[in-house]
């Protein structure tokens, strides 16, 4: 299982944040729980009403989480699943959001999280979709990890500004 190793950490209050959830609409089975998930991890870190924004498909994710990132919300949340089939079209759609989000986080120092599914068949993206049954809950630690990058990256502007040296160690130190 892919999900091990991951680290333990409690959510931390970021109801002072403003979070958007952007989510693609190809399988809507796998979508929803990506969704949902992603929407349970908000509720508990304390973000109250992040905004969900829909798009047709994974390789729309990055441009409309440029355009939120652009407007002020300080963690994206990037939702989609790209399923392999018989082309090389999976490979040029998952290149492409992949290298766009990682774009956008950098561009505008704005963490994203990355919720993107690429799956060889479509019981690999059900496992992960934090469905009943599901093995992983891929949507909840992909906002789980921006709203946590999120509050990192208020820490260390805090401390630019007032002078104060951040350590490395306090700032990975989400638990």
């Amino acid at each position: 299982m892919s999900g091990a190793g991951a680290p333990a950490a409690a959510p931390v209050d970021c109801s002072d944040l403003r979070v958007a959830v952007v989510a693609a609409s190809w399988h809507q089975v796998v979508m929803d729980g990506l969704l949902d998930g992603a929407l349970r991890a908000c509720a508990d870190h304390a973000v109250a009403e992040p905004r969900v924004v829909r798009v047709p498909g994974s390789f729309e994710l990055p441009v409309a989480a440029q355009a939120l990132a652009a407007s002020g919300y300080d963690a994206v949340v990037a939702l989609g699943v790209v399923i392999r089939g018989g082309t090389p079209h999976f490979d040029y759609v998952c290149a492409a959001a992949t290298d766009g989000l990682s774009r956008v986080a950098l561009d505008h120092t704005v963490p994203v999280g990355f919720g993107l599914l690429t799956c060889d068949d479509e019981q690999q993206a059900l496992d992960r979709a934090g469905l009943d049954g599901s093995h992983e809950d891929k949507g909840y630690e992909a906002a789980a990890a921006a709203l946590a990058t999120a509050r990192v990256l208020g820490d260390v502007r805090k401390a630019a500004v007032g002078g104060a040296r951040v350590d490395a160690g306090a700032v990975s130190d989400l638990g």
